[in-house]
């Protein structure tokens, strides 16, 4: 399996990216994508979480209202798109594949992590 995520960048606060993670390998029709984030320093946590099958989702508070997640069966893919951007959004975004939870441990696959930078 592998997973490849894209997307990030560097913007200004208030603005908005899109994530894309790509995962070949396998079937996921039975599994969840997820995303996690770590911060320097900080562990890493769990910001947004889609089911293949059901297009389910699920969201941290912190990002509630503002970040999306979908996918593109036919693609493979899976998206975050994240909108009115701040600071403390700044981090590192891994997505993963497994479980549909919000621990880490529960996924078992993760791809490479893209840098977000949000300015102020």
């Amino acid at each position: 399996v592998q997973l490849q995520a894209s997307g990030g960048g560097l913007v200004q606060a208030g603005g908005s990216l899109r994530l894309s993670c790509a995962a070949s390998g396998r079937t996921f029709s039975n599994y969840a994508m997820g995303w996690f984030r770590q911060a320097p320093g900080k562990e890493r946590e769990f910001v947004s979480a889609i089911a293949w099958s059901s297009a389910n989702t699920y969201y941290a508070n912190s990002v509630k209202g503002r970040f999306t997640t979908s996918r593109d069966n036919a693609k493979n893919t899976v998206y975050l798109q994240m909108n009115s951007l701040k600071p403390e959004d700044t981090a590192v975004y891994y997505c993963a594949v497994g479980t549909i939870a919000t621990r880490p441990t529960s996924y078992d696959y993760w791809g490479q992590g893209t840098q977000v930078t949000v300015s102020s």
